[in-house]
């Protein structure tokens, strides 16, 4: 029984059986759709203890699977509706995985391509031409634009169009570069984030393949 903070921290978990519901099973019995799982809540005195008892958790993991023999390498993950600032998954590198991970041998760093961060390249930049208007018929690609320019597509920009919890969300990014929905999603805090619908872009007034 807890009677104070000075009983504090205190984890409680359970092994249990769970089903998860997915459209399609795959992975064999790898990953079956009943499965047994460990849930553990520690209560904490503060977000210092927090980071404590989550550090002990991952060195336990580690623990077993040394134990186990099995190697493992520790991912930041997205904690996806659960919410929270750290997530990790410990990933087994094998040819039948369905993940990919980025991982530095040197610094140890490893991600979920979906969560991963890098430092920004260094970009060469040009004496910026002066600003003109320039008539694109029949271009609806980036593709298209950046052969009918004569620039790289690294130097154009698009605009991919989205709708979060039923709001019209614009964005724009890098043409060459595609949008991560995991990222976005988290920035935007939305439950369902999907991409627009053709309707819908011309309900905003917008022209697919022309907006940027």
């Amino acid at each position: 029984n807890v009677q104070s903070y000075r009983d504090l921290p205190l984890l409680v978990y359970h092994i249990q059986t769970k089903f998860r519901d997915e459209p399609r099973p795959r992975g064999g019995l790898l990953r079956v759709r009943e499965f047994t799982m460990k849930d553990l809540y520690s209560f904490d005195v503060d977000e210092e203890g927090l980071d404590q008892s989550y550090n002990k958790m991952i060195q336990a993991y580690r623990n077993i699977y040394t134990r186990c023999g099995l190697p493992t390498i520790c991912v930041e993950a997205d904690s996806g509706a659960i919410g929270g600032k750290d997530s990790h998954e410990f990933m087994v590198i094998h040819e039948s995985g369905e993940d990919e991970v980025i991982h530095c041998p040197n610094c140890g760093y490893a991600a979920n391509t979906s969560t991963a961060q890098s430092i920004k390249s260094k970009i060469e930049s040009e004496e910026p031409l002066p600003l003109e208007e320039v008539a694109t018929p029949g271009v609806t690609t980036i593709e298209g634009l950046s052969t009918f320019l004569g620039v790289p597509q690294s130097q154009t920009l698009k605009v991919v169009f989205y709708a979060a919890d039923g709001e019209f969300v614009i964005v724009v990014i890098r043409g060459d570069l595609g949008v991560n929905e995991v990222k976005l999603n988290n920035i935007l805090h939305c439950i369902e984030l999907r991409l627009a619908t053709g309707a819908e872009v011309l309900e905003a007034g917008i022209v697919a393949g022309s907006a940027s």
